[in-house]
């Protein structure tokens, strides 16, 4: 068997190595980061001062409303529950938005009809988890908005 030198580690080598890696790191880093810029849905209000004034208020006349808002899947139907007291409610929905948190690629805006119960609106959902922003108003105009959780199973 014939012995062949190993070739010596010098300066030149390990540079090479250590610039490798780094530039791994790098490329990951900025890969990364304009995945992160590109999906990012943007602001959700131009001026969080401005908006917080009203917060309090807002809040105090949603919640005297006595809501309780729920949805769900069943099969291709988006189905939204909305009730008080255990009676049903039927507001005037001004806005639905249907989508994942992280991204607005897959955003739907389902389009709800009352069933007398419920409102129903046919969707094609992928597993997981999707938000429902809702805007509703009540009868006497007071706004109602809400990010209602819904899970669909894989």
């Amino acid at each position: 068997m014939i012995d062949t030198p190993a070739r010596p580690l010098t300066g030149r080598m390990v540079f090479a190595i250590f610039a490798g890696c780094f530039a791994v790191i790098i490329a990951v880093n900025l890969t990364l980061a304009f995945q992160a810029v590109n999906t990012f849905p943007g602001l959700e209000v131009k001026n969080s001062y401005v908006a917080s004034q009203g917060f309090d208020a807002n809040r105090a006349a949603q919640e005297a409303l006595g809501w309780d808002v729920s949805a769900d899947v069943d099969g291709k139907r988006l189905i939204l529950t909305i009730d008080q007291d255990g009676a049903p409610v039927v507001p005037t929905i001004v806005s639905a938005v249907l989508g994942r948190a992280t991204n607005v690629s897959q955003d739907v805006e389902p389009v709800f009809y009352h069933d007398g119960v419920t409102f129903v609106a046919p969707v094609n959902l992928a597993p997981g988890n999707w938000n429902l922003r809702l805007v509703a108003e009540a009868a006497d105009g007071t706004r109602f908005q809400q990010r209602i959780i819904v899970r669909v199973p894989g």
